[in-house]
């Protein structure tokens, strides 16, 4: 929403439906469904920020996670704009509000603003990019220095400055950031432990803080 201009987002907000408030771990949108309507997500307060996963099954049984989505940020276009089905499933993370736009109703929005067209460009390249680098890393690094990358980046996202350090902005389990680097839980809690023990983050529940951002960048990019 930050991205668009004044007259486009004044549209946009216009064509929205009543919010939907979605509790966490509740599902908005499933993998294989059709795509018939778009979502805009909206935090329910200033001091909360809304949070969705997008993650996929893949064909051996096994689950990845894509993608993190806040506030202000569009949630199955893609399929509504191709005219597929969804490839993903979006599941609340925090408590979020979602506003639907129905499919023909966006597109003739679409249409009426040319503008937006470089914005979901931007996005939908940025969201391929930043998966294309995930897996790179995969078979690059370490685990603990994997996390310490994933961690930078949603902290640069989405991250806000709070007592005590940097909050990554979005609130995700140890098996969930394991989705995010390629590895089990418990192969996680130990690189957690490992960045904890140098004085670099301080894990909560279903969050961590960021205590020193120099140090975890130091780690990140020397190992």
């Amino acid at each position: 929403m930050q991205r668009l201009s004044k007259r486009s987002r004044g549209e946009l907000i216009g064509l929205l439906a009543p919010a939907r408030t979605l509790k966490i771990g509740e599902i908005l949108l499933r993998q294989g469904d059709g795509g018939q309507v778009v979502y805009l997500l909206r935090s329910p307060g200033p001091e909360r920020s809304a949070c969705v996963k997008i993650t996929a099954r893949l064909e051996n049984g096994s689950h990845t996670l894509l993608a993190i989505r806040i506030g202000g940020d569009l949630v199955g276009e893609m399929a509504v704009l191709r005219d597929v089905p969804r490839n993903a499933t979006v599941t609340a993370c925090a408590r979020t509000l979602a506003h639907a736009v129905p499919n023909d109703t966006f597109k003739a929005f679409l249409h009426r603003c040319p503008d937006v067209w470089p914005h979901l460009y931007e996005m939908a390249t940025g969201q391929l990019d930043w998966a294309n680098l995930r897996r790179q890393e995969f078979t690059g690094y370490p685990i603990a220095v994997r996390l310490a990358r994933v961690m930078l980046d949603l902290a640069d996202r989405h991250g806000s400055p709070g007592p005590g350090g940097i909050h990554l902005g979005v609130r995700l389990s140890q098996a969930e950031l394991g989705l995010l680097v390629g590895a089990r839980e418990d192969a996680v809690s130990q690189a957690l432990g490992q960045l904890r023990q140098a004085g670099l983050v301080s894990p909560r529940y279903r969050a961590v803080l960021v205590t020193d951002l120099s140090g975890l960048r130091h780690f990140a990019s020397s190992t």
